[in-house]
């Protein structure tokens, strides 16, 4: 009995240790009216008239409210050659359907929430991005929205990332839902470097060259990545000592 009681204690902690560290954040808006939050312009992606060339950005900002405690919302912005707009592709509970692809701000803070850029693709990668991007959209095999444990915004960059071969990207363990796989068991890793087992999103492992090893429970994923030196942590996300290159000069 003891030792059963310790167990639990134990669990009880990993699964509350990151969520609560993430309290302090000034990036979770606890208490906040979602029409009052900045909306603006994060300063991280190229102008159109600065960057001629083709743009693929993957982002990824604290979900709103109490969500972002634990998840991140994830999206995906183009720009092909000599455009002077962004195209920005995501999944949202309020949209029907929930995937729209519409002119917007690609650097957009969500709903108050400062993004981080994921990936930067420029040049003729980002063109050969683009045209699979537009021809993978139609695709998209879920027309409902769930919040947890799927499909919502990070099913969807999940699933085009591996419909996407020119998108090399490996995915926050905070994007809940990215392990969603509807009524398949087993996949490719979204990098496509390895495999992994889902049970509707909410219980599973991931093992690939990129990713690592992840262990999902009810959502919340726990790992470690030897090649970059991580671990991933509930509501912390991926803790490194070598840091992500989005060099955009790195991919031509």
């Amino acid at each position: 009995m003891k030792r059963t009681l310790l167990i639990l204690a134990t669990a009880v902690v990993l699964l509350a240790s990151g969520p609560l560290w993430m309290l302090s954040s000034d990036d979770i808006r606890m208490g906040q009216s979602w029409s009052g939050t900045d909306r603006s312009s994060a300063g991280l992606a190229p102008r159109p008239s600065s960057e001629p060339r083709a743009v693929v950005q993957v982002y990824d900002a604290r979900a709103f409210s109490w969500r972002g405690i634990f998840a991140v919302h994830l999206w995906v912005a183009t720009k092909p050659a000599g455009a002077d707009s962004y195209t920005v592709h995501q999944v949202t509970g309020w949209n029907r359907p929930p995937l729209t692809s519409r002119t917007d701000l690609p650097d957009r803070r969500w709903v108050g929430a400062t993004p981080r850029l994921l990936h930067d693709l420029r040049g003729a990668q980002a063109a050969l991005a683009i045209e699979q991007i537009e021809a993978a959209l139609s695709d998209y095999p879920y027309g409902a929205y769930r919040v947890w444990p799927g499909p919502n915004s990070n099913t969807f960059v999940a699933w085009l990332i591996r419909q996407v071969p020119a998108l090399d990207v490996e995915l926050p363990p905070t994007a809940i839902g990215k392990d969603y796989l509807g009524g398949t068991l087993f996949a490719p890793a979204p990098s496509a470097t390895g495999y992994q087992f889902s049970l509707f999103g909410a219980l599973g492992v991931l093992a690939a060259w990129d990713e690592g090893i992840e262990i999902n429970l009810f959502g919340l994923v726990w790992g470690i990545d030897p090649g970059d030196l991580a671990i991933k942590w509930p509501g912390l996300g991926r803790i490194g000592l070598l840091a992500r290159d989005t060099n955009p000069d790195a991919n031509e």
